[in-house]
Parts: C-alpha cells; sequence; structure tokens
C-alpha cells in the first residue's frame, strides 16, 4: 500500500458550533479524524499522520506527524472553538509540516476539513492548488455544512488545479441522519470510488442523493480497516440470523395454530355423528311400535 505522510486539517471555526450533523459539526470532524487515522496507518503501518487545526486567529499545529492515536486525539481534545477559518494559510503551514517529514519516501498529503465560508479570491486559491501540484503534495477537501454555490465552485477550482497522479478530491458531504465518518467511507478519500472523473468530485450522504458507491461489501475495503468490515460482516451475518429465527418462529407458530383448528374440528365431528346416531336409533323404535300396534 502507499506509504504516506498525511496532514489534517481540521476547521474549529465558529461555524463548527452547528449541530445539523450528529451531534455537531465539530465533534462530527473529530470522529472523521479518528476513522482517517485508522485508515491510513491500517493501510501501511510505517505512514505517519499530522493535526493541525485552521480556525481561530491563525492555524496551529496541534500534532506533528505520528503514528500515535493518543497523541492526535490530545491534540483534538485540546482544540477550541473560535473565530474564522484561515483556509490557504491553513494549507500552507501544513505543507511547511510535510516538507520537514523524516522519512522522505513518503508521499506527501493534505486532508482538509471545511464547513464555513471561503474569503479567498478564486484565482489566489488556483495559484496555492497549483503549488501544491508543483511540490507534489495531494489534497483532499471533506466540504460539508451550508456550502453556498461560491464556496462549492471555490473548492471544486481548487481541486481541479491540484489533481495529479497520486490523486486529490473533493468530498462534497451533505446534511442527512448518517454520521460524517459513515458518509466519509464511500468516499475516493478512504478507498471508495470517484462518482465523477477529472476533479474526484464526490458526493455524499445527501438523502436521496448519490452515494458514490464502491465495488467493496459494505463499503469498505477490507485492506484499509479489515476490524470494521469484519465488524460489519458479523453484524450483518447476526442480523441476518436473527431475521431468519423470527421466520422460523413465526411460521411454526401458524402452523401450530392450524393443528390445534383442525384437531378442535376432529374432536366436535364425532359428537355430530354420535347425536346423529341416536336420533337415528330413537325414530327406528318409534316405528317398529307403530308397526306393532
Amino acid at each position: 500500500m502507499v506509504l504516506e505522510a498525511s496532514m489534517i486539517i481540521v476547521d474549529n471555526s465558529e461555524a463548527s458550533r452547528n449541530g445539523d450533523y450528529v451531534p455537531s459539526r465539530w465533534e462530527a470532524q473529530a470522529d472523521a479524524v479518528n476513522l482517517i487515522f485508522s485508515a491510513k496507518t491500517g493501510a501501511n503501518p510505517e505512514s505517519s499522520v499530522g493535526l493541525m487545526s485552521m480556525g481561530g486567529s491563525t492555524p496551529e499545529i496541534l500534532t506533528t506527524l505520528t503514528t500515535d492515536i493518543g497523541k492526535v486525539l490530545d491534540g483534538l481534545h485540546r482544540t477550541k472553538i473560535k473565530g474564522t477559518s484561515h483556509f490557504s494559510t491553513g494549507i500552507n503551514v501544513a505543507a511547511l509540516a510535510l516538507k520537514h517529514r523524516q522519512n522522505k519516501s513518503q508521499k506527501q498529503r493534505i486532508v482538509l476539513f471545511t464547513c464555513s465560508p471561503i474569503e479567498e479570491e478564486e484565482k489566489d486559491l488556483v495559484k496555492l492548488s497549483k503549488r501544491m501540484k508543483k511540490n507534489g503534495i495531494s489534497v483532499d477537501i471533506i466540504a460539508f455544512g451550508e456550502l453556498g454555490d461560491e464556496t462549492t465552485r471555490k473548492l471544486e477550482k481548487f481541486s481541479e488545479a491540484c489533481q495529479s497522479a497520486e490523486g486529490s478530491y473533493l468530498a462534497i458531504i451533505q446534511p442527512s441522519s448518517n454520521l460524517l465518518s459513515d458518509s466519509l467511507i464511500t468516499t475516493p478519500i478512504l478507498g471508495g470510488d470517484a462518482s465523477s472523473g477529472g476533479a474526484g468530485a464526490s458526493n455524499a450522504g445527501g438523502e436521496g442523493g448519490d452515494s458514490g458507491g464502491n465495488s467493496f461489501e459494505f463499503g469498505v475495503d477490507p485492506s484499509v480497516d479489515p476490524e470494521l468490515a469484519l465488524a460489519l460482516r458479523m453484524s450483518y451475518e447476526e442480523e441476518k440470523a436473527r431475521q431468519e429465527k423470527e421466520k422460523k418462529s413465526k411460521e411454526a407458530a401458524d402452523g401450530k395454530s392450524e393443528l390445534e383448528s383442525v384437531a378442535e374440528g376432529d374432536e366436535k365431528q364425532p359428537l355430530l355423528d354420535d347425536q346423529g346416531k341416536a336420533s337415528g336409533s330413537k325414530d327406528k323404535k318409534d316405528d317398529d311400535k307403530m308397526d306393532t300396534a
């Protein structure tokens, strides 16, 4: 599998307080960060992941590149929600952190969460994107929240300009009852298939929308997250067994009811026959008495 150094940028601006994602935008990001870390290090144990925030007064590196999930979770715990997001500055700081990675054979990738408006001009974003491509840095963007048309267009242009052999993807996660991490599983960022070509953009999680499905059972690549794939398989088998058991119980109950109704009918029938025979015998005796007279 690909050996990568990945910097995850979380959006801890005031917009992340919104509760349109379960349980909130910020907590949904924290859950997804955990999933991404597991996917990256599970694919290759020598891959490393770092964490930084782009909200507040300025972007901040929370955890340098590491293979220890505890350090990443500690960085999330220390993060405060405040201020506005700094999209371009955050990417530049992440690129600088990747440049100083210890293992130079690692491919460079930035995974950025954004749920707030982007203030930068489109031309400046395209220029930044091309510089990332020139430096061999792939940029995956996870856009969620109430995105305006202008913000969506800027993100699409950025992703288009950053395309490389390693792939840079834009995943637009629409609000739904699903967890952000669950919707993220079906995107190319975690091994799914892109729902469109050039820009690598995909829509996921929206009610009635395209989930960007993939060829893996339950939407999970076992080579990326074997534990999750196994858990989903076991859950599926348990549910299937439960349904079969209920079906058999229902059929047995229905069959028992039919037998009881048949048995009741058989028990009553002899009584009617006996009564009929008794009545016939009585009529015959009466006829004999009349003949004798």
